[in-house]
């Protein structure tokens, strides 16, 4: 009795077929999932810089530094993102610094070279509308992109 054991050509190509049906059915749901992470990503770091630029507006409306101190925009507000870091000098005999963020989150969404084009800026002044950053201030950032999210709205617009 003479056994042969091993798969044909057939049941092999019948296999290779079923697994690139499912390869292709998983595909754009790994890369959702992926968005999905990068998505969430960006909400934090939008909600560390806004949380750190409303508490230095706090900070300077309860007067906790001067309020002509350096790096202060006229109504309060860091004159850029690097102020949150370095710290605002209260002014005090000890040489108080008030420090709102260790580095400046990354932007997932950004794609280029550029660090400092990761995120779009509004001032205090312009417009709300505005995608042009008048340079006073730092009010308010957004994402620097022109993709879109999993629900179809602009990441620049969160």
């Amino acid at each position: 009795m003479n056994k042969q054991y091993g798969i044909s050509l057939t049941e092999m190509i019948v296999t290779l077929v079923i697994v690139s049906i499912l390869a292709s059915v998983a595909l754009p749901y790994a890369r959702i999932g992926v968005q999905r992470v990068k998505e969430t990503e960006l909400k934090y770091a939008l909600r560390k810089i806004r949380s750190a630029l409303d508490s230095f507006h706090n900070d300077w409306d309860a007067e906790r530094f001067p309020k002509q101190a350096e790096g202060v925009g006229e109504y309060g507000f860091p004159k850029s993102l690097e102020v949150l870091i370095v710290g605002v000098d209260k002014g005090d005999a000890k040489g108080t610094t008030f420090r709102y963020l260790r580095r400046i989150p990354d932007n997932p969404m950004f794609i280029g070279d550029d660090p400092q084009e990761q995120w779009q800026f509004r001032s205090y002044q312009d417009d709300i509308d505005s995608r042009i950053w008048g340079g006073e201030d730092v009010y308010d950032v957004a994402a620097s992109t022109d993709r879109l999210a999993i629900d179809g709205s602009q990441y620049s617009d969160w």
